[in-house]
């Protein structure tokens, strides 16, 4: 089974996570598989704290689960955002939106004091865009206009359909831009040249945010990889 979607990998993994987590901390909360184990964990190990949600899911998730939420404009800081990605590199900068929730995953993660991101080995990449795909948030009355403009950088970008089969549309009410890339040279040259575009509100690319990334492999060994 590949460790991705194995729940024993992710359980293990959100469990191994408690570690840097004390009692009366502000965490952030991710969205996405990842996330959700650690949540998860939080919840069924009972320590006093309160999460900083980055999408309804998430949100509806920890409530379940009897965790504290506050709004991040009512948060005086947060101490630890938890979250997962969709590739590391071996700068530790990731590929991050498979969930769709990469803006406020990216300004949450920002406004935390330590970023700690939970991924299986099969998310390491010697270099982003690996996989294929980096996700774009874009305003839906410029999405035509934004779309051309991605495609003059080299991207093919494709609007997010949803299981429903409608147009993705965020938490923020936009519509996400699945874009076709191959391996990406320079990450932050690529983020700056995305938000210049007008219609742009984020990407998926989470460069230099990330101080801890703790990897899954298969054995079950969970690797700490620390930002130099």
């Amino acid at each position: 089974m590949d460790s991705a979607t194995d729940p024993t990998y992710l359980d293990a993994l959100g469990q191994y996570a408690l570690r840097y987590v004390k009692p009366g901390q502000t965490l952030g909360f991710g969205t996405g598989r990842a996330a959700s184990a650690f949540i998860r964990a939080l919840g069924a190990n009972g320590v006093e704290v309160r999460g900083v949600p980055t999408s309804d899911v998430s949100a509806a998730l920890a409530r379940s689960l009897g965790i504290p939420l506050v709004d991040l404009r009512d948060a005086e800081r947060i101490d630890v955002d938890f979250d997962g990605a969709d590739e590391v590199d071996g700068q530790l900068n990731m590929i991050k939106g498979r969930g769709g929730a990469m803006v406020r995953e990216k300004v949450v993660a920002a406004a935390s004091r330590r970023r700690i991101f939970l991924v299986g080995e099969e998310k390491r990449v010697s270099r982003l865009g690996a996989h294929g795909n980096l996700p774009v948030e874009v305003v839906p009355f410029a999405v035509a206009f934004s779309a051309r403009r991605i495609s003059e950088l080299g991207l093919k970008p494709t609007i997010r359909i949803s299981e429903a089969g409608e147009h993705f549309v965020s938490d923020n009410g936009n519509l996400v831009l699945d874009c076709a890339v191959k391996a990406i040279r320079s990450p932050a040259r690529l983020e700056r040249e995305l938000l210049s575009i007008p219609g742009v509100v984020g990407t998926g690319l989470f460069v230099g945010l990330a101080d801890i990334v703790l990897v899954a492999a298969q054995s079950g060994k969970i690797t700490t990889l620390r930002r130099r």
